[in-house]
């Protein structure tokens, strides 16, 4: 299936969204924050980068705009709890397939992935 860049900073969602998406066949690389995925940008090839917008040290998306830059094209899945932030800012990153708000169903999440395979593949 894919191998996806999971960056979330709630240890248990982040726990939980990994296996969760192995569990579907996917290969996950789960980290804390931005700043502690920033080696997996260039340490091999990535599917997608699903990640938490706001994260300590960097946040989703500073992590998304180096993503594009390490792996142009790659689609971008934003997760979030704050239903405050800014969609302005989502608008400086290319790709964003989809923001998923907290709490959301695991199948929306596998949906959203699915939809961002089908659209690169498409590209």
């Amino acid at each position: 299936m894919a191998r996806i860049l999971l960056a979330e900073d709630d240890n248990s969602m982040r726990h939980f969204l990994a296996r969760s998406l192995e569990l579907a066949g996917h290969e996950v690389l789960a980290f804390a924050d931005g700043e502690d995925a920033l080696p997996a940008l260039s340490a091999g090839p990535f599917d997608i980068l699903i990640s938490d917008i706001v994260m300590p040290r960097i946040g989703g998306i500073e992590l998304a705009v180096r993503a594009r830059d390490a792996v142009p094209g790659v689609p971008v899945i934003f997760i979030t709890g704050f239903s405050a932030v800014s969609i302005e800012d989502l608008d400086t990153i290319e790709g964003v397939s989809q923001m998923l708000s907290k709490p959301f169903h695991l199948n929306s999440l596998v949906e959203a992935v699915n939809r961002a395979l089908e659209a690169k593949e498409a590209s």
